[in-house]
């Protein structure tokens, strides 16, 4: 089965990029309540509906979130994809359908989606709130998952372009996480039924995306919200939607999270996850912070009249206007940068950096500059 063509057959068309509002997707959900799937299930900070979306009438119950951090589109795109899938004659829908019941809330954060932040309407973040449970959206999805008991939950995110695989110098397009139960990163029969599916997951991805998987970091914090589903006894695996080469708007990448809901819920319903997959999943390089939106090397710099030759890297900031999101390159580092990479590098071989200002590059400063005075990089970019 080729997953990809999959994909594309049950892309839903009317979102795309980054910015994703309440707005955009509650049309869809409206069309997609063909037989009462469709619930408003509570209200966010600022009273905006909370949905939830339930087909499937099989034993085993998925709990899938998505848009906790309002700033993270990604899963939710792919979510939508899936459910189309699942409304498809696709004789592997069929089977999900009669597997599972399936019980998604496509965006748990719509103050957050609409401002575009992490944090929700009172600036708290829903991933650090699963035991205090001070906010309407935590208590919601605490009492959603007490009252469905779920046997799955998935926990669907996205993660900054910053990460690689370990130090292959590849991008971590797709990372996951059997999150711990406890201080000491304990593997009990719950945590290794999420390892186990991750590692099947990650055995099928790789067919579509090798080298560009990575494992989360799985420093305990029990009031993240995975660890304390995990430690309250439900296996329970994190998605993070990373960067794919040249996609800032994420649309290859939602593509990679479809692939993995199907492969982790094709292992389920045949039941073909095998329980040793510790050492497989122990195997995905762990994620590592080594990455820039932009590296310039060896760039000539006068300072007060000595010239030295160095690199510096440019991240990108993430700014709504208009309704859209704007990438603005800013100076992040400047040194030596020996063990970092940029998703684009440019080697300037010795080039003399000169600005409008005082033509030295400046921590958080705008990237516009020349080198050489005949080279033009505006917002981090060359300007052809």
């Amino acid at each position: 089965m080729n997953l990809q063509e999959l994909f594309y057959q049950n892309k839903e068309e009317r979102i795309s990029g980054r910015y994703l509002p309440l707005s955009m997707i509650e049309p869809i959900l409206v069309q997609l309540n063909t037989d009462n799937q469709l619930q408003v299930i509570g209200e966010s900070v600022q009273g905006k509906p909370i949905y939830s979306y339930q087909i499937g009438i099989g034993k085993t119950k998925i709990f899938l979130w998505s848009q906790m951090h309002g700033n993270e589109s990604t899963t939710t795109k792919a979510l939508f994809d899936f459910i189309n899938f699942l409304h498809s004659d696709d004789s592997l829908a069929k089977q999900f359908l009669e597997a599972f019941t399936f019980y998604a809330i496509p965006m748990l954060n719509p103050d957050g989606a609409n401002l575009y932040t992490r944090e929700n309407a009172n600036k708290v973040d829903l991933n650090r709130d699963s035991q205090n449970l001070t906010q309407p959206e935590s208590k919601l999805l605490r009492a959603t998952f007490e009252s469905f008991q779920p046997d799955f939950c998935f926990n669907l995110h996205d993660q900054r372009t910053i990460f690689g695989v370990g130090d292959t110098g590849k991008s971590a397009t797709m990372s996951f996480l059997a999150p711990s139960f406890n201080e000491n990163r304990d593997i009990n029969d719950c945590r290794r039924k999420a390892i186990d599916l991750i590692a099947a997951i990650n055995e099928e991805l790789q067919v579509y995306l090798p080298g560009q998987i990575g494992r989360f970091d799985d420093s305990f914090n029990i009031n993240c919200i995975g660890d304390t589903f995990q430690s309250m006894g439900v296996p329970t695996v994190l998605f993070e939607a990373g960067h794919f080469q040249g996609d800032y708007e994420r649309e290859e990448t939602r593509k990679y999270v479809f692939i993995a809901l199907i492969s982790g819920f094709k292992a389920l319903s045949e039941n073909v996850i095998v329980s040793n997959g510790i050492e497989k999943y122990l195997n995905i390089s762990q994620n590592k912070v080594v990455f820039y939106d932009f590296m310039y090397k060896n760039i000539k710099i006068n300072y007060d009249g000595i010239e030295i030759i160095t690199n510096f890297a440019l991240q990108y900031k993430e700014e709504l206007v208009d309704n859209k999101i704007c990438f603005n390159a800013f100076f992040s580092q400047i040194g030596d940068l020996e063990h970092n990479f940029g998703h684009i590098e440019y080697d300037a071989k010795g080039a003399l950096y000169q600005d409008d200002s005082n033509s030295i590059p400046e921590l958080n400063k705008k990237a516009d500059f020349y080198l050489d005075n005949d080279i033009k990089i505006v917002n981090g970019m060359i300007n052809i």
